[in-house]
C-alpha cells in the first residue's frame, strides 16, 4: 500500500503552496517519517518538516419523501509538509 494516496488541491493549501507547505492525503497508519520519506523519493525534493491530522467522519442525514437515509463519511489523515527554501512540487506536470 502506498503512502501517499493523493495530494490535496485546495484553496487553502493552494495558498499555502506560496510559502512551501503541501498538502496531502495519507494513509492512516503512516508516520512522518514514512511521509517524509516517500515525498522525497517521488517529487524529488528535500522535506524540512511534516504536521499531520487525523479527521474523523461525519454522520450525514438525508430526509427524502420515501424515508431518511444517513451515512457516514470516510474518516482520512491530512499531512501537509514543508520543503527547502526555493523548491516546488507541480502537480500539473504530467497532465
Amino acid at each position: 500500500m502506498s503512502v501517499l494516496i493523493k495530494p490535496l488541491v485546495t484553496e487553502k493549501v493552494s495558498a499555502l503552496n506560496e510559502k512551501g507547505k503541501y498538502g496531502f492525503v495519507v494513509a492512516k497508519t503512516a508516520n512522518k517519517v514514512e511521509i517524509k520519506r516517500a515525498v522525497e523519493t517521488m517529487y524529488g525534493v528535500t522535506v524540512e518538516n511534516v504536521n499531520t491530522m487525523y479527521y474523523a467522519g461525519k454522520v450525514k442525514t438525508r430526509y427524502t419523501k420515501a424515508r431518511i437515509i444517513s451515512g457516514k463519511s470516510a474518516s482520512f489523515k491530512k499531512a501537509i509538509v514543508t520543503v527547502a527554501q526555493g523548491e516546488v512540487i507541480d502537480f500539473y506536470s504530467g497532465i
